[in-house]
C-alpha cells in the first residue's frame, strides 16, 4: 500500500485540521496509508509519526489548531537536516509528503523538492502573504476575529472618549490589518508597506473630533512604522534573538503609539494587543471550504505525482502552482486595497 505523510509547520492557523481531514479522506479513498508527522519538520527529523485514519475524521472540520502540532524548526539549520529527511522518507517507505504551512515551511518544501524529494504543499497563514494565491488558509477566520475585536473595542472607546489602538499580526504584510480595519470601520490603518507620518495620524484623529466623533479606533499591524517629526521611523523592531528562519519577534507598536498619541493629542489613549487570539478557535465557513478544497487538490497532485507544487486560489478557482513561485517573494499589500481603506480614514 502506498504511503503519504502530512505535516503542519510554523504558526498555527484555523483550518489546518480541515486540510488534514481532506488529505486523510482522499488518501483513504485512493488506497494510501496516511502518517501524521508530529511537530512539523522537527518531527520528520526525529521520526515522530502517528497513524491517521478515517475514524472520527469529520470532527477535524471544525476543530481549531492542528492535531499534529507544529514547530518553527528549519531542517536546513540542522546538521545534515535535508539528508536526514531523505533517509527518513526512504526508511519509512513514504511515497509522498504533504507539507501545510506558510513561507518558511513551504520554502523548505521547495528546497527538498529541488533535491528530488516527493513533496506537495498546502498554503496557510493568517497574514495572507504567500505569493501565487489569492487567499491562504486561516486568513478569513483571522479577519473575522479581528473585526469582532474592533467592534467590541469601539463601544468601550466611545463610552470613554478614547483613542483605541488595536495591534494586529502582520510582520511584513498588512493584509489582515487592512481587511479587518475596513470591515470594522477603523478610522486609520497602519501597515508595514505604507509608513504613515505621525502628523498625518494626528490629523486623522483631529478630523474625527471635528466631525463630532468623540473617539477613534486605529488598526495597527505589528510590523508597521510611523515617521515622527524628525523623520525617524518608529517601530517595534528591536535587537532581539531571531528564530530558525531569521525572524525577529515583533510586538509593542501599539504601546509605543499609545504614549506618543496621549502626549501629542491630550486624549485618553489605550492599546490592545490581540496576539494569539487571532490564531485560535474554530475556522469560519470560508476557511473550512478553502482548506478542504486545498487538501483534495493536494492529494490529486500526489496521485498524479506532480510534486513541487501546491494548490492555490487563482481568479476564483483552485489551480496548481510551483512551490518555488509561491515562496519567491512575499505578497505584500497592494496600493489599491490600501487606498480603499484610506477613503474612510478620519
Amino acid at each position: 500500500m502506498p504511503k503519504v505523510a502530512v505535516l503542519t509547520g510554523g504558526g498555527d492557523a484555523p483550518g489546518l485540521n480541515a486540510a488534514i481531514r481532506a488529505v486523510i479522506r482522499c488518501a483513504s479513498v485512493e488506497g494510501y496509508e496516511v502518517l501524521g508527522v508530529r511537530r512539523g519538520w522537527k518531527g520528520l527529523l526525529n521520526r515522530e509519526f502517528q497513524p491517521l485514519s478515517l475514524e472520527r475524521v469529520d470532527e477535524l472540520l471544525y476543530r481549531g489548531g492542528t492535531i499534529l502540532g507544529s514547530s518553527r524548526t528549519n531542517p536546513y539549520k540542522e546538521p545534515n537536516g535535508a539528508r536526514t529527511i531523505r533517509e527518513t522518507l526512504s526508511s519509512e517507505k513514504i511515497d509522498a509528503l504533504v507539507a501545510i504551512g506558510g513561507e518558511d515551511t513551504l520554502g523548505v518544501a521547495a528546497k527538498l523538492h529541488a533535491e528530488g524529494m516527493p513533496v506537495v504543499g498546502i498554503p496557510k497563514t493568517i497574514d495572507n502573504d504567500l505569493n501565487a494565491t489569492q487567499f491562504t488558509i486561516g486568513f478569513a477566520t483571522a479577519v473575522d476575529i479581528v473585526t469582532e475585536a474592533i467592534d467590541r473595542l469601539r463601544t468601550t472607546s466611545e463610552s470613554h472618549d478614547r483613542i483605541m489602538i488595536v495591534e494586529i499580526m502582520g510582520r511584513h504584510a498588512g493584509w489582515l490589518a487592512t481587511y479587518a480595519g475596513l470591515a470594522g470601520g477603523a478610522d486609520a490603518v497602519l501597515v508595514p508597506e505604507f509608513p504613515m507620518k505621525l502628523e498625518e495620524l494626528i490629523a486623522i484623529i483631529q478630523k474625527c473630533r471635528a466631525r463630532g466623533k468623540n473617539y477613534s479606533v486605529i488598526a495597527v499591524a505589528e510590523g508597521a512604522e510611523v515617521i515622527d517629526d524628525r523623520g525617524k521611523r518608529l517601530s517595534s523592531a528591536s535587537e532581539q534573538p531571531v528564530d530558525a528562519f531569521g525572524h525577529v519577534q515583533l510586538g509593542g507598536i501599539g504601546d509605543l503609539l499609545k504614549e506618543i498619541l496621549k502626549k501629542k493629542t491630550g486624549f485618553d489613549t489605550r492599546a490592545t494587543i490581540l496576539g494569539h487570539t487571532q490564531r485560535g478557535g474554530s475556522p469560519c465557513a470560508a476557511d473550512r471550504i478553502l482548506a478542504t478544497a486545498y487538501g483534495v487538490h493536494a492529494m490529486q497532485l500526489v496521485k498524479k505525482r506532480e510534486f513541487g507544487k501546491m494548490p492555490a486560489l487563482v481568479n476564483g478557482r483552485i489551480a496548481s502552482v510551483p512551490l518555488n513561485e509561491a515562496v519567491a517573494q512575499l505578497k505584500t499589500l497592494t496600493p489599491d486595497v490600501y487606498q480603499l481603506a484610506q477613503v474612510f480614514f478620519g
